[in-house]
C-alpha cells in the first residue's frame, strides 16, 4: 500500500494515513438533507468524497462507505431555529415529508450515478435509526452532559473542555460572537449548546414526523444522526469522516461533543472537508435561491462528466469559482481527451508506461492532487509511447479519474463517416469565413443527433 498523505482538519496538517484495521478503511460522508434537488456546490463535495474512496480502494484498502439520508431534526438554522427542512420542503410541494423525502433521495442517487460517483455500501435514513438516536441521548444524560426545559433536551458544552477542537474555536469566542448581535436561543445555557431531541411543543408542537422517547413524544435534532448511524455502520472509532467546509464548526463539532462524550473514545481519526464551490454572487445555497442542479447542467448541453472534470481540476481543499464558461472549457478539454484517446490503435495491454504510473501514483497519494493528475494524463498523450501502453496506462488511470476515458474514446469511434466528412467540410467554410455555410451544416449535424463543440484544436463531434 502507497504512504497516501491526507490533510486532517483535527490536527491542521497533513498526516500519513494508518488505518485502524490493517488493509481496510471505514469511509463515512455526511449525505444530503432530501427536502430538494442537491446543487451542484453539494455534488463538488460527492466528487471529492468519492475520489478518496477510489484513491484508498486504488491503494489496496478495503473500503466500508458508510452514509446518513437526512430526513428529519435538520432545521433551517444550525442554532436550533426555524422550521425543519422536511417540512419546508413537504409545505412547498403539499406532500407529506417521506413522500418529498423518498422524491429527493432518488434524484440525488441518480445524480452521483451520472457523475460517476461510486455508491455506498452502507446507507441509512435518520427516520430508521431513532432508536440509535435516543440510546446515545440516554447515555449523555447519565453521563450529565445534558439539561432540558419544556421544549427539548440539550447538549452542555460547558461540560466540555475541549469543545470546539476540530475548528479551533474556543467557547468562549462563540460566546463572544454570541454577544456581537448573533440570536441567542434564550432556554440555552450556553450559545453553542444544542438540541438532542425536541419535544412536540412551542414551534414544534404540529411537527408531522415524532416518536416516543423516554421523554416524551418528539423528534431527533440534526446532530445527533450522525453519531448514531456511522457508530451503528462502522463502529467508534472510524477511520475518516469527510463533508463540505460548511460542517466544520456546528455539525461536525457537535458530532464529535456527543460522540466522545457518549462512548469516551474518538469518534474518527481522520477528518476532511471539501472546499465551497463559488459563483459570482457567493457561496451555492438552496437557503438563498441560487443554485443549480445537475440537470440544469444537462439541460444546457454539457456531460455529467464535464462538471467532474471540472471538479478535479481544482483541488478539493480549494475554492472552485463556477461559470459557464469554465464548464465549456472542460466539456472541451475531455472531448478533446477522449479523441486523442479514440486515434490510438489497438487494446490495453498488461504493461504500462511505468515511470507514469508511478507519477501518477505519487501525486493521488499527495493529499489526493488530482489536478496534477490530470496534468499527467495529458503529458502522457503527447509521448511517444506505444498505443497499447498508452491505453494501459490510460484505463489504469481512470480508475481514479472515473471519466470513463476508454469508453469515450469508443464513443468518438462510432461517429459515422458522412457526419466526420459534414465537419470538415464546416471547417472548410469556417476557414474561408463562410459562416452561412458553416451554419447550415451545423444544423445538419445536429439533426442527425450530433452535437458540434469549436475548440482550439478544431471541431469536436459528440452524440447528444
Amino acid at each position: 500500500m502507497s504512504g497516501l498523505k491526507l490533510y486532517n482538519t483535527l490536527s491542521r496538517k497533513i498526516e500519513t494515513f494508518t488505518s485502524i484495521a490493517k488493509g481496510r478503511a471505514g469511509l463515512y460522508t455526511c449525505g444530503p438533507t432530501v427536502y430538494n434537488f442537491a446543487h451542484i456546490g453539494n455534488l463538488r463535495t460527492y466528487i471529492f468524497e468519492d475520489v478518496l474512496r477510489r484513491v484508498l480502494e486504488y491503494d489496496g484498502y478495503q473500503v466500508t462507505h458508510a452514509m446518513n439520508i437526512t430526513d428529519v431534526g435538520h432545521l433551517v438554522s444550525d442554532a436550533d431555529e426555524g422550521e425543519d427542512k422536511m417540512e419546508v420542503g413537504a409545505k412547498r410541494e403539499g406532500k407529506l415529508p417521506l413522500e418529498i423525502a423518498k422524491k429527493y433521495e432518488t434524484a440525488f442517487f441518480e445524480d452521483l450515478k451520472s457523475l460517476n460517483v461510486e455508491l455506498p455500501h452502507k446507507v441509512l435514513r435518520a427516520t430508521d435509526a431513532i432508536k440509535e438516536q435516543i440510546e446515545i441521548i440516554k447515555t449523555l444524560e447519565q453521563k450529565r452532559f445534558t439539561y432540558k426545559d419544556g421544549y427539548a433536551i440539550y447538549f452542555d458544552t460547558s461540560k466540555l473542555p475541549d469543545y470546539g477542537k476540530l475548528s479551533g474555536q474556543k467557547l468562549s469566542d462563540k460566546k463572544t460572537g454570541a454577544r456581537s448581535g448573533v440570536i441567542v436561543d434564550t432556554k440555552k445555557r450556553n450559545p453553542a449548546d444544542f438540541a438532542l431531541w425536541f419535544f412536540l411543543a412551542g414551534r414544534y408542537k404540529n411537527h408531522i414526523l415524532h416518536w416516543p422517547s423516554p421523554w416524551g413524544e418528539g423528534f431527533p435534532g440534526w446532530h445527533i444522526e450522525c453519531s448514531a448511524i456511522s457508530r451503528k455502520l462502522l463502529g467508534q472509532p472510524f477511520d475518516i469522516h469527510t463533508g463540505g467546509v460548511d460542517h466544520i464548526g456546528t455539525h461536525h463539532t457537535n458530532e464529535i461533543a456527543q460522540s466522545e462524550s457518549a462512548l469516551g473514545k474518538p469518534l474518527a481519526n481522520f477528518w476532511l472537508h471539501g472546499e465551497f464551490l463559488l459563483l459570482k454572487e457567493g457561496k451555492m445555497a438552496k437557503s438563498g435561491g441560487s443554485f443549480i442542479t445537475l440537470k440544469t447542467v444537462l439541460d444546457k448541453g454539457f456531460s455529467p462528466l464535464a462538471y467532474r472534470y471540472l471538479c478535479l481540476s481544482a483541488h478539493w481543499r480549494s475554492k472552485l469559482n463556477f461559470s459557464w464558461e469554465s464548464l465549456d472549457a472542460a466539456q472541451n478539454a475531455l472531448d478533446n481527451l477522449y479523441e486523442k484517446i479514440s486515434e490510438l490503435e489497438g487494446s490495453p495491454s498488461i504493461a504500462m508506461c511505468d515511470d507514469y504510473a508511478r507519477a501518477f501514483d505519487r501525486e493521488i497519494n499527495r493529499d489526493l492532487d488530482m489536478p496534477r493528475a490530470l496534468s499527467l494524463t495529458w503529458r502522457l498523450m503527447k509521448k511517444p509511447n506505444p498505443d497499447k501502453l498508452k491505453l494501459s496506462t490510460i484505463k489504469h488511470f481512470d480508475r481514479v479519474l472515473g471519466l470513463d476515458l476508454l469508453k469515450g474514446a469508443a464513443e468518438r469511434k462510432k461517429i459515422p463517416a458522412e457526419i466526420k466528412e459534414l465537419a470538415a467540410r464546416r471547417d472548410e467554410a469556417r476557414a474561408k469565413k463562410d459562416f452561412a455555410s458553416s451554419d447550415r451544416i451545423r444544423k445538419e449535424i445536429e439533426s442527425e443527433g450530433f452535437q458540434v463543440r469549436d475548440t482550439e484544436d478544431g471541431t469536436l463531434i459528440r452524440k447528444k
